[in-house]
């Protein structure tokens, strides 16, 4: 049975477990979305959420506790000065992994976790793609109404012609 057993072990051993997961932290907070397989994301979901947690405090304990986990100190820079203070209010649920389907290889369940208020670009690019969309739909309405009243013209035009 696993009774309180917590984590997941994902067939590595206990140090390379540890430091797959300060790389997967450390990229992360990086690029603030990362795609991986479902297991590796719910995982990192666990190791970097009380680990922003701990930077809100923004003092030197906090800097040194996140620099035992994080090893790249520009990424550990940009937790502290841009990261906390976007997130700053927000009480919890720092990530958000989205499952993206299966690998073609070897199929596995990937995911897209990313941090939850750095999705502007994402956010972005959908309302892009979301206006291009409408404004095609439009066009199709003009030109379908186009073509009625085409439509109609011809058959007065011929209504004219029989009389």
């Amino acid at each position: 049975m696993r009774h309180r057993v917590k984590g997941r072990k994902l067939n590595r051993t206990n140090s390379h477990r540890a430091a797959l997961l300060r790389n997967l932290a450390t990229s992360l907070l990086k690029y603030k979305r990362i795609r991986t397989t479902l297991a590796k994301a719910k995982e990192l979901r666990s190791f970097i959420e009380p680990i922003i947690t701990k930077a809100k405090a923004a003092d030197l304990h906090a800097q040194k506790y996140v620099m035992n986990y994080i090893k790249d100190k520009e990424v550990v820079k940009e937790l502290f000065a841009e990261i906390v203070g976007t997130i700053g209010d927000r009480p919890g649920g720092y990530t958000r992994v989205v499952r993206l389907g299966r690998r073609l290889g070897d199929a596995a369940e990937l995911a897209i976790i990313e941090l939850v208020d750095y999705n502007e670009v994402a956010n972005t690019k959908a309302s892009e793609k979301k206006e291009k969309k409408e404004a095609k739909v439009k066009a199709k309405k003009e030109k379908k109404a186009e073509q009625i009243e085409d439509a109609k013209v011809v058959e007065e035009s011929v209504n004219k012609e029989s009389k």
